[in-house]
């Protein structure tokens, strides 16, 4: 028995070209075997399921209607990509989906001609694809350029600049709504309920003739029925559709899984249309995989799973994830204190909020992919006299930093940045790496930064970050299971910039940031063996530094390393600035800083990242027989 599904029409299919030639009905079943072998891949593989198994009709059609790459095709987020992967030629490779050396699980321009533009981030679809526009009207690359856009992405206000923008040039660009009521989590705010207005009030069957598109783009036999549709759907709404007032022409809803009303509206459009125009296609996330269609996030991210029961496979740990201690804390403090609130943008599972929505409802907001909004929100809760966490991950809260800086910092106003995925992630690669928090937040004048190094750690941060009402405070903690500590009962909150000692040793001191604390203990236990005993200390803070631990580090031993999970300017630039402004360096102290390399470090297992880094235990170890100098360095007593 193969794992792979029979695909007659999908093995002639090569490139978008080899589409051409193939009759709608072929094309329909050419949709059916995409989505098998979509299905069929990410049970291999794991990754994002549920959005591509949405948009197989909407691929589909667009490469047979359209022509790739001349004309580009842009995937906001573009977690939905695998359909359009596996008919632009990477079919032969989609097992190597998210590995070492693989197929991204994103567009990626380096990757392929049909990937025109990457994305894992949000609501960057229409932005771009107006660039394209606008050069292509400068004389640049020529061809149409086609952003296909969430609705999810809608509640991000950089989706509106564009809009606007568009809408005021007057320029061709199409923008394809895809409207699946379900982005990572269930949707919120006004647009997404804007956009439920357009279809709840009649059964969607009677509005497919609105699929043939705007009335005078119609073919003749179409136009009656769309227009009384069309009709139909302005009364739902006030004054219009909110798109026709931004400059689009507005085409929908149509059913974004039948290929007959997509390829007619497509190629109408495409023959017709002039200046900016949205098509609104109504999808369903996980189309056609029982398993995802059935379950809460319709199958958005998945580990490896059965094809026929939906099972996944899931690794088995002793120890919670820290995602999980986070919210635990959260939830044990909150029911201590009523003043406690939490923010997330679109990412409640991610960020383990959905525990503590359930139990505190009205004091838990999920804004939408709107982390911008998320941070000023913060803001305006913490000058009320709440004490909100604005729990986002690490790589999304840079789309946040003038908020941090202007609205929180500025004001040393008391809003708690829980950072979760700090460090390197894994399959999800570059563009979701939390690297650079640590650097951009400790630069901020009163910004409290803290780093966890373990599990235990974390529940005494959730803690000091809750009774910290002086101004703004951070703290850190990577994705995954932790290593295994007694969780501390009652936690207390530590002491705002101070350190602890782990091991005194002599000759060289190793001062840890984070979580590579675990790999700093295992290269000391193998420079044990060769009988060198460095002293480890854990610093908690990179803001404000425990200058006197530092200090006394630096005057009792020979050689001081740092090593923390994020980039150059964090932590031990830090370090290097306070040594340098005491003289230590006047008394020939050897330093060393052990960071993340200068460079973007493609997606593989979290660890074989951290090998590529240079930051596991052998990587300690080595740095530390280095700045030793082992045979000539004199150990002080």
């Amino acid at each position: 028995m193969t794992d792979h599904p029979r695909t007659p029409i999908l093995d002639r299919v090569h490139v978008p070209a080899d589409m051409k030639g193939l009759s709608d009905a072929q094309l329909r079943r050419l949709a059916d075997e995409v989505r098998a072998e979509t299905i069929a891949t990410v049970s291999k593989t794991g990754g994002h399921l549920g959005a591509g198994l949405g948009v197989v009709e909407i691929t589909v059609a667009l490469h047979a209607v359209f022509d790739a790459p001349r004309d580009k095709i842009i995937w906001d987020v573009s977690h939905q990509c695998y359909p359009h992967k596996i008919l632009t030629g990477r079919r032969d490779r989609m097992r190597t989906l998210r590995m070492k050396d693989g197929l991204s699980g994103f567009t990626k321009r380096s990757e392929s001609v049909y990937d025109p533009f990457g994305a894992a981030h949000s609501s960057t679809s229409i932005s771009a694809a107006l660039g394209f526009v606008a050069a292509r009207d400068l004389g640049g690359d020529a061809g149409d350029a086609i952003a296909v856009i969430g609705d999810g992405a809608l509640s991000a206000g950089m989706a509106y600049e564009a809009m606007n923008n568009a809408g005021h040039l007057g320029k061709r660009l199409i923008v394809i709504l895809n409207d699946n009521e379900m982005s990572i989590a269930p949707p919120t705010g006004a647009m997404s309920s804007y956009l439920s207005r357009l279809y709840a009030e009649a059964p969607f069957q009677e509005l497919k003739a609105v699929a043939k598109g705007a009335v005078s783009f119609l073919p003749p036999p179409f136009r009656e029925g769309a227009k009384r549709a069309k009709d139909l759907l302005k009364h739902m709404t006030v004054g219009g559709t909110l798109f026709e007032e931004l400059g689009f022409s507005y085409v929908g809803p149509i059913d974004g899984h039948d290929m007959d009303q997509l390829l007619a509206v497509l190629r109408t459009v495409k023959e017709r249309a002039t200046g900016p125009i949205l098509i609104h296609a109504i999808t369903k996330k996980g189309k056609g995989f029982a398993p995802a269609e059935a379950s809460a996030d319709r199958g958005h991210a998945r580990g490896k799973f059965d094809m026929v029961t939906g099972e996944q496979q899931k690794a088995q740990s002793n120890a919670p994830s820290y995602t999980t201690v986070f919210a635990d804390t959260l939830i044990n403090l909150a029911t201590k204190d009523d003043k406690i609130v939490a923010v997330t943008a679109a990412m409640p599972d991610g960020t383990g909020l959905d525990r503590f929505m359930a139990r505190f409802a009205s004091r838990t907001f999920d804004v939408g992919i709107a982390e911008q909004h998320a941070v000023t929100f913060c803001a305006g809760l913490a000058a009320g006299g709440m004490k909100p966490f604005c729990a986002l991950y690490s790589t999304f809260l840079q789309r946040g930093y003038d908020q941090v800086v202007h609205d929180v910092a500025i004001q040393r106003l008391p809003v708690r940045f829980a950072i979760d995925r700090a460090g390197l992630v894994g399959a999800d690669g570059a563009t979701h790496a939390g690297s650079f928090d640590v650097a951009f937040l400790a630069n901020l004048p009163g910004m409290v930064v803290m780093a966890a190094a373990d599990e235990g750690e974390l529940v005494r941060m959730v803690a000091t970050a809750a009774a910290h009402d002086s101004g703004p405070i951070a703290f850190r903690f990577p994705r995954g299971e932790g290593v295994g500590v007694e969780m501390p009962v009652d936690p207390q909150p530590l002491e705002i910039g101070k350190g602890r000692m782990i091991r005194e040793g002599k000759g060289v001191a190793i001062l840890s940031f984070g979580t590579r604390l675990s790999e700093v203990l295992v290269a000391a236990e193998a420079l044990g063996a060769r009988g060198i005993t460095p002293t480890i200390a854990d610093a908690r803070f990179a803001k404000p530094l425990d200058r006197d631990m530092i200090l006394k580090l630096a005057a009792d031993h020979d050689a001081l390393i740092t090593i923390e999970e994020g980039a150059v300017g964090g932590f031990g630039s830090h370090v290097a600035q306070l040594l340098a402004d005491e003289g230590a360096f006047d008394h020939g102290l050897r330093f060393r800083s052990m960071v993340l390399p200068d460079t973007f470090i493609d997606q593989s297992s979290p660890a074989d990242m951290y090998a590529m880094a240079g930051l596991n235990a052998a990587d300690i170890e080595a740095m530390v027989l280095k700045v030793m100098g082992v045979e000539t360095l004199k150990v002080r007593a």
